[in-house]
């Protein structure tokens, strides 16, 4: 008997090593708030020194007294990060025990076919399964859809643009909506393709997305930043930056959003490389900032909205970002955004936070958005999708229906008042 009792466990020993008191060797999320400026030196430590990935700040700059900070502790580093948090005296919360666990069920499709499945926008897809969706999309929507090539990657791979026109009215106003210029934002690509199927499918019934499309073309690319994309399925899922290889330095990448001309490396980016918010060699530096402002550039004139969609924190953003000055819009960028997220409120019970980028949440030199509003595109925005910090960017697809539903209310939003102060603030006679 005792024999057999030894047989078992030995049988089921890695399945007992992997629960109970174990589950401290899996990846964890930690929430710690330092309390004193020693605290404080000690975290920027173990986030710059030690096998980690900061989430919350982005980077350990804004690492502050009395500040929840967001870690990503992976197995091998849990035991030493630990200790060095006990001898601070700095507690710790844990927010997510196993989330190697979440990766893994992120990157599973059950079905045999995913792009076919009814529930394919109820899941994260590879960028294989993406280059796919827009190929078959525009098959499948001939007389809607435009697929337009605007670049390509530092590692080559195509930059796709899809155009969604319901009519070919003169002077007709475009908007912009880009997803994926973080790596490890991935309910950012799936509310790109959320959007293009809800607009795709619901154009003759809802009338407010009817709106849209009959006064707007709506150009949307799914994945900015496909080769940091593509390198958080294969490699590491905690990757932000695209994959340039630097000529100063052995560290790879660059913050695309601090790439652009606005403000360029000024406070709040680093010329660091090895740096999560590194702005590159010189403003458009990287082919994916140099694609996008070109496309944008060459469309100045009808291009009257931009959206970039990140996550996560749950805020909606607008210019300026770069500097602590008002846009000369504020007061209508404002209404806007107060106007979605009371309107996510009522529906969805979800609070969302707005107001402009530097106010809200620190300086960010180098955005999308803010070159955009400077370009004059001066309905800019940027949203931070679900959720505040429980899963942060490992948000389970079981949120993906609801995160992107709040975002496309927010959408919705902006684009009909858009539409109504530029139709109300023009005259019946076209003159451009």
């Amino acid at each position: 008997m005792r024999t057999l009792l030894l047989l078992f466990v030995l049988m089921n020993l890695d399945k007992l090593l992997k629960t109970g008191c174990c589950t401290e060797t899996q990846d964890q999320i930690l929430s710690i708030t330092p309390k004193t400026q020693e605290q404080v030196d000690i975290l920027k430590n173990i986030s710059t020194q030690y096998e980690t990935a900061l989430w919350q700040p982005v980077s350990s700059h804004y690492i502050q007294e009395e500040t929840e900070v967001h870690l990503f502790v992976p197995a091998n580093s849990s035991e030493t990060v630990k200790d060095l948090l006990q001898k601070g005296a700095i507690t710790h919360e844990v927010l997510l025990a196993n989330a190697n666990e979440l990766i893994e069920m992120q990157t599973r499709n059950d079905s045999t076919d995913p792009r076919s499945s009814s529930t394919f926008y109820d899941r994260y897809h590879s960028l294989e399964d993406i280059y796919y969706w827009i190929n078959k999309t525009q098959e499948d929507n001939p007389s809607i859809v435009k697929v337009i090539l605007i670049g390509s990657s530092y590692e080559k791979r195509p930059l796709y643009v899809l155009k969604l026109s319901l009519n070919n009215r003169p002077n007709k106003k475009a908007m912009w909506i880009d997803c994926g210029i973080h790596a490890r934002e991935w309910i950012s690509p799936a509310f790109c393709l959320w959007f293009v199927q809800y607009a795709l499918s619901f154009y003759k019934i809802n009338q407010e997305i009817t709106d849209i499309l009959d006064n707007m073309d709506v150009y949307i690319l799914p994945v900015m930043n496909p080769d940091g994309y593509q390198y958080t399925w294969t490699t590491n899922r905690m990757w932000r930056k695209n994959r340039s290889i630097s000529k100063s330095s052995n560290c790879i990448g660059v913050d695309l959003n601090r790439n652009f001309d606005a403000n360029w490396c000024t406070e709040g980016a680093s010329n660091e490389p090895c740096t999560e918010i590194y702005c590159g060699a010189f403003p458009e530096s990287e082919p994916e900032t140099g694609a996008v402002a070109g496309f944008l550039r060459s469309h100045k004139d009808s291009v009257q909205i931009y959206l970039s969609i990140h996550s996560y924190s749950q805020m909606l953003l607008f210019p300026y970002s770069c500097t602590l000055d008002e846009a000369e819009n504020h007061k209508d960028l404002l209404e806007m955004v107060q106007e979605a997220a009371q309107l996510i409120r009522r529906h969805y019970w979800n609070t969302y936070r707005y107001g402009s980028g530097a106010k809200t949440i620190y300086l960010a030199p180098g955005g999308s958005d803010d070159w955009a509003y400077n370009l004059g595109i001066k309905y800019s925005f940027t949203f931070e999708l679900q959720d505040r910090g429980r899963y942060g960017f490992l948000l389970p697809p079981s949120f993906i229906s609801r995160a992107c539903n709040e975002a496309l209310l927010a959408v919705k939003t902006v684009a009909l008042k858009v539409i109504e102060k530029t139709q109300t603030s023009t005259s019946p006679v076209q003159t451009d």
